[in-house]
């Protein structure tokens, strides 16, 4: 099993002190903490993207860039691309680019996001979330696959052999479909052939469970090979020396992020009855310590059948940068190795 960290680069104000660093600040310590996730063997590092004031990673591709220039091993993916509000020739092209920066480390998770700033931002109508998204991704995966491109779609203009350069190291680049909860999306990347990360924010993860068996029939009738199936998760979670202090660390700024958001969507302020409900072994957050983040993970995996990678999002919390650096100490020196050596059931 691969073990890796998400960010999506928030840069809350400290809630013990109300100063927020600036986005210079922010961006050094992120790169800092990817140079440390590379020294302590992590897999992968993924960066998502947002198009709002309380997130940096608008630009995901120039900071994995930077990251590449830093690192010699790990893995740099986004997490994810919004594709629906992209143009994918050019999306493409800044991943071709990293992954040849970075001597074949690069990954695209592609989706379409959770929420809907990029959509007015880039000038385009909600109506269409849907046929953008498919249309997108069908010449995303054409451009894999070919350098002289003849394609034709509704929402961008029709590419008559052009062709789309520079070519990546990795042949094919690995492209993974992020997915929630519709079955739609699990069924469709299991009939495409791609990699599935699966966001798990709350709840229980064996709730997830038929969601995955049908990722994993649409890709056995659709004739795929099964050795190349993978199944990835996409987890709040966070590693200190004590299950105590990680749950006391993470819950204000997790708490503090889900009101805030929770309020945009109509749900109710977050409780920390819910949270540390959620710390239970079935829940779906993996914040304890090095012993619980392990077991836990290994819940996730026999509950899914089997997992191939999983990836720690704990940008949520707006943790402060030292706490960062030590829980990806602890995740890669202590979690991380009681899970790349053994054997997962998928």
């Amino acid at each position: 099993m691969q073990i890796g960290v998400d960010s999506f680069i928030a840069n809350a104000p400290d809630l013990a002190t109300g100063q927020t660093i600036t986005p210079a600040t922010r961006l050094a310590n992120l790169l800092a903490e990817i140079e440390l996730a590379d020294r302590v063997g992590l897999d992968v590092f993924g960066l998502g993207e947002h198009h709002r004031a309380d997130f940096l990673d608008s630009a995901p591709a120039v900071i994995l860039a930077a990251a590449a220039a830093r690192t010699r091993r790990i893995r740099l993916t986004s997490a994810v691309t919004v594709l629906s509000a992209a143009d994918p020739v050019r999306v493409f092209q800044e991943f071709a680019t990293l992954d040849l920066i970075s001597a074949g480390r690069a990954e695209m998770i592609v989706g379409r996001g959770s929420f809907i700033e990029a959509f007015p931002l880039f000038g385009l109508e909600l109506d269409d979330y849907e046929s953008l998204f498919t249309e997108k991704l069908d010449l995303l995966l054409t451009l894999l696959r070919e350098t002289n491109v003849h394609w034709n779609g509704k929402h961008r203009p029709a590419l008559t052999g052009q062709g789309v350069y520079p070519r990546p190291l990795q042949d094919p680049l690995p492209v993974w479909l992020g997915v929630g909860g519709t079955p739609a999306s699990f069924s469709r990347a299991g009939m495409l052939g791609m990699p599935l990360m699966v966001a798990i924010i709350g709840g229980e993860p064996h709730r997830f469970r038929p969601l995955v068996d049908l990722y994993r029939q649409s890709w056995t009738k659709a004739g795929h090979d099964p050795k190349k199936m993978k199944v990835g998760i996409h987890a709040l979670g966070y590693v200190a020396d004590t299950d105590k202090q990680a749950a006391d660390d993470f819950f204000p700024g997790y708490a503090k992020a889900f009101t805030e958001i929770g309020r945009e969507r109509g749900w109710p302020p977050v409780t920390r009855a819910q949270f540390d409900a959620l710390l239970d072994p079935t829940g779906a957050l993996i914040v304890g310590d090095p012993h619980a983040a392990i077991q836990k993970i290994r819940h996730y995996s026999e509950s899914l059948g089997g997992i191939s990678r999983l990836s720690f999002q704990m940008s949520v919390a707006g943790l402060p940068h030292e706490k960062m650096l030590r829980s990806i100490e602890l995740i890669g020196t202590r979690v991380a190795p009681a899970l790349q050596t053994a054997p997962s059931p998928q």
